[in-house]
This record gives C-alpha cells, sequence and structure tokens, in this order.
C-alpha cells in the first residue's frame, strides 16, 4: 500500500512539487484556499480535503508549501489547522520560506502533541519544482530526516540536513541574500554593456565561462535579454524572504548593508506595480536609473 502523504499549498511551487508526488506513487491529500487548484491536482489523481485539518487527520506525513510565517503559523496552529488533525507520531514538514524563530514556535507546539516538525525550505523556483530538481534545505532531528529523506528527494535533486529546526530556514535566508545579490549585480552589468554601445548578450556569452558566471546568470539573464518577467518566484515573496533576512540579522546583530539596499530595491519595484513579476524585474530599477532599456542585440 502506497504511503499516504498531506499536501497544503498549491501554488507556482506547491502544485508541481505535489504532481510529482502523486506520479511518484504517493496516496496524496491535498488543501488549498483556491478551490480550482485543489481539483486540479484531484484530476491528476489526489485526494481532495477541505482543510488542513482533514488532511492532518488523514496522512502521517503533511507537507506545508504557504507564502509566509504567518501563512504557517494559521495553517498548522491555527482553528482547523493541522496539529489539530495530527495523530501522535505523525511528521510535519513545512517547506515553506519562513523566518526561522517562526520554525522553533510552531516546532515547540507540535511537541506539545508529540508532533515532529522539519523546516525545510527550497530554492529553483518554478523551474525546478516542475523538474524535481529542487535544493531543499532542512532543519530537524537527524532521525525524523531520514524518515522522510526520500520523500524529498522526490522533489528535489539536492536534500541537506543543515542543523536543528529553524537551521532550514536560516539557510534558505542565506541562500536569497546570495540570489538577490547576484540579480541585481547582473542588472547592473547588463545596464552598463547597452548603456555603453555593447551588445549585453555578447556580454553573458564573453563572461559566462569566467569567475562572474553562475547558476542566476544562466537562469535569470535569458529573461532579461527576451524582456521575459513571468514569475517564476515574483518580486513580492523576494521582498518578504530579504525582509526575513534583516529580522534575523537584526536579532542576530549581523549588519547586510548589501541586503538592506536590494531590500529597497524591491520595495520600490512593488511601489511601481512590479510585485507579482518575477525577481529577474530588479533589471527595471537600474533600468530606470539609467534612463535605458537591456535588449537583446543591443539596439
Amino acid at each position: 500500500m502506497a504511503e499516504q502523504i498531506g499536501f497544503i499549498g498549491l501554488g507556482i511551487m506547491g502544485k508541481p512539487m505535489a504532481r510529482n508526488l502523486v506520479k511518484a506513487g504517493y496516496e496524496l491529500t491535498v488543501y488549498d484556499i483556491v478551490g480550482e487548484a485543489v481539483e486540479e491536482l484531484a484530476i491528476a489523481g489526489a485526494k481532495a480535503a477541505s482543510s488542513s485539518q482533514e488532511v492532518a487527520a488523514a496522512t502521517g506525513k503533511v507537507i506545508t508549501m504557504l507564502p509566509d510565517s504567518a501563512d504557517s503559523e494559521r495553517a498548522i496552529l491555527g482553528p482547523g489547522g493541522v496539529l489539530e488533525g495530527a495523530r501522535p507520531g505523525a511528521i510535519i514538514i513545512d517547506m515553506s520560506s519562513i523566518a526561522p524563530s517562526m520554525s522553533q514556535k510552531i516546532a515547540a507546539e507540535c511537541s506539545k502533541k508529540s508532533v515532529e516538525f522539519l523546516d525545510a525550505p527550497v530554492s529553483g523556483g518554478e523551474p525546478g519544482a516542475i523538474n524535481a530538481a529542487l535544493a531543499i534545505m532542512v532543519g530537524g532531528k537527524q532521525e525524523v530526516f531520514d524518515q522522510c529523506s526520500d520523500l524529498l528527494k522526490i522533489m528535489g535533486s539536492n536534500v541537506v540536513l543543515t542543523g536543528d529546526v529553524g537551521a532550514g530556514n536560516i539557510t534558505k535566508l542565506a541562500n536569497q541574500i546570495i540570489v538577490a545579490a547576484n540579480i541585481e549585480a547582473l542588472s547592473e552589468a547588463l545596464v552598463l554593456a547597452q548603456k555603453g554601445g555593447v551588445d549585453p548578450e555578447r556580454v553573458i556569452n564573453a563572461i559566462r565561462g569566467g569567475l562572474a558566471g553562475s547558476a542566476v546568470m544562466e537562469a535569470k539573464g535569458p529573461m532579461m535579454l527576451e524582456r521575459n518577467f513571468r514569475a517564476g518566484f515574483r518580486i513580492r515573496l523576494h521582498r518578504k524572504d530579504l525582509r526575513n533576512v534583516l529580522q534575523t540579522a537584526e536579532e542576530l546583530n549581523v549588519p547586510l548593508p548589501v541586503t538592506a539596499l536590494v531590500q529597497q530595491m524591491l520595495g520600490s519595484l512593488v511601489n511601481d506595480g512590479d510585485q507579482d513579476a518575477d525577481h529577474s524585474a530588479i533589471l527595471h530599477f537600474l533600468e530606470k536609473l539609467a534612463h535605458v532599456e537591456v535588449k537583446k542585440g543591443g539596439q
């Protein structure tokens, strides 16, 4: 008999992650506040539930994939939430990108009911979710991780236990610093090339094999050149992540000057209406300052 798994949160990332679990043969029970997403997964072979509590009551492991700290707290600890339906010995895997302190708070409440908890945020965007190629950063007990590693490997190509509960989200925050700074630096470079009369595509081709080459350049450079800012990871969500970075940094007394600057850029883009564009649209902020538009061919 296939293992019964719960999945809550069927957005840009959650939906393809859940699909991959169905394809792998897991018996999936799903819930989302958007009914159409639940119906879509039901057509694909999952069982539909009407609440987070119902999902937990039907399964032994529950995955949550939600936008922010408050959403995870509500879905797991709130009325009709996962913890109200979970049996002792159940495991909750929160794959949302949230504040580490919230992961620790949720874990403490789960422990009171003999429910185990892992924080396991991901990186790789929509393409990684679709292709089951996510990087998954996990915080929690080794023995609980061992019980869940095969499940996580269905959704990700790189699954690493980074420490106790909260460590997964600390790792994700570190990841988001690097990604944001890389996108911003790539945007500056392409704006400079465009303004200087050099084809930005040729610049990328010339430098991709050197030290400046990066996964960010390979993923976001073509999007910038094609003016394709369809969201794989939204500006507003990266802004949220950097907010969590800066809040955590303040708690730890860690100055992060570049992160703070990029956070302000993201805030400006939200004000300009780019909140649902892909985070490669950081380019728009630099273009506006330089009064230039980056184009393939440099024309």
